[in-house]
């Protein structure tokens, strides 16, 4: 058996949604059908191929065994037994197509079932209403996938949305909010999302099922995010089908590099540029914190260049525990005095007699 690669054919992604794939098979199936194509067996063939790929796609257990066994998914559903799904088989034999009940169908010859796209009017008649959930007159009486006045369908939940945000070491410390505008698909308020009205293409969607608008979203940030973080909005993704619900919004953080601070982990690192005096007698040096002020170190005498302290609890908040923080670590940086008066110079003297002194003694 020559294997189909059925994506190929509806061009889309093996990823594809449901969506994608019907919104795909939508487009062929306009463009090749053979009662817009009079006499053209290529366009007939595409459509065959186009209809052949979607009846699997369009089904989740069709096309796990596809996906599974390729070009043999048909030997083996027809040892295991055919899964339910759309039936072009049955779909023919009961609008009266080749093979069927009734006979040979009016319109196209040789794909019996599809003959009542009325080209004129842009009514795609029950073929579309059999496959995208709408039937009326026989159709409905037939459609064996019709119950009690309305289509069967399976409530399917929107897509997830993701957006990448940057937010400054200061917001991740403090927490913040965005305020975000979104274009985002709502289902259309014409043809509640089917894409078809009164047997014709809907004129509001375009037969897409729905429609684009701008939607303001506040959202707030939590203290603690570091990059990487994803921030959940319930509802914020995109419509769903079927009954289902909304998707989700997820804001991909990425916290920006900071000229005073460093990040490892909930804990920071920071530098303080201290006095020579302060540091061989000893004294105050004043650090800062990612709030905006300045906290109060005392360091001792004799204190060496590069040393490090540890303020406990004085880092970035933890994300999943807002009220445990990682700690503040401040490297001591030496600062030469520059521009020396005389007296200085002479007393630098002093003390380097005193040194040299001391060594020798």
């Amino acid at each position: 058996m020559q294997y189909k690669d059925y994506y190929n054919t509806l061009g889309v992604k093996r990823t594809a949604s449901e969506k994608e794939i019907k919104s795909a098979f939508r487009k062929l199936a306009r463009k090749y059908h053979p009662d817009l194509n009079p006499n053209d067996r290529e366009a007939e063939a595409k459509f065959k191929e186009a209809s052949e790929a979607y009846e699997v796609l369009s089904d989740a257990e069709k096309r796990k065994k596809y996906d599974q066994f390729g070009s043999d998914w048909e030997r083996y559903q027809q040892t295991q037994g055919a899964p339910g799904g759309f039936d072009f088989s049955r779909y023919a034999q009961s609008y009266g197509g080749a093979g069927g009940a009734g006979g040979q169908g009016q319109g196209t010859q040789g794909f019996g079932g599809f003959s009542n796209f009325n080209t004129e009017e842009g009514d795609f008649s029950d073929f579309f209403d059999m496959l995208f959930g709408r039937g009326t007159g026989a159709g409905r009486a037939q459609n064996p996938y019709y119950t009690g006045g309305r289509a069967r369908t399976t409530p399917r939940l929107g897509d997830d949305y993701e957006h990448e945000i940057d937010v400054s070491l200061e917001e991740a410390f403090n927490g913040t909010q965005r305020v975000l505008q979104m274009d985002v698909p709502e289902v259309c308020p014409t043809c509640g999302g089917s894409g078809v009205k009164d047997n014709r293409v809907c004129t509001t969607c375009n037969g897409a099922g729905t429609v684009s608008r701008t939607k303001r979203i506040e959202v707030k940030i939590p203290a603690g995010v570091h990059t990487g973080s994803r921030v959940r909005v319930a509802g914020e993704g995109g419509a769903g089908s079927g009954g289902g619900g909304r998707g989700d919004l997820y804001l991909k953080v990425n916290v920006l590099p900071n000229n005073r601070f460093e990040r490892k982990g909930d804990d920071l690192n920071t530098t303080v540029q201290t006095p020579l005096y302060t540091a061989v007698l000893g004294g105050e040096v004043e650090v800062p914190t990612p709030r905006g002020g300045k906290l109060a170190l005392k360091i001792p005498a004799s204190t060496q260049n590069g040393r490090t302290f540890k303020l406990t609890g004085q880092g970035m908040p933890n994300l999943k525990s807002p009220g445990k923080r990682g700690d503040l670590y401040a490297r001591i940086e030496v600062q030469l005095p520059t521009e020396l008066g005389e007296q200085e110079k002479q007393l630098y003297g002093e003390l380097q007699r005193i040194y040299d002194e001391r060594r020798k003694g």
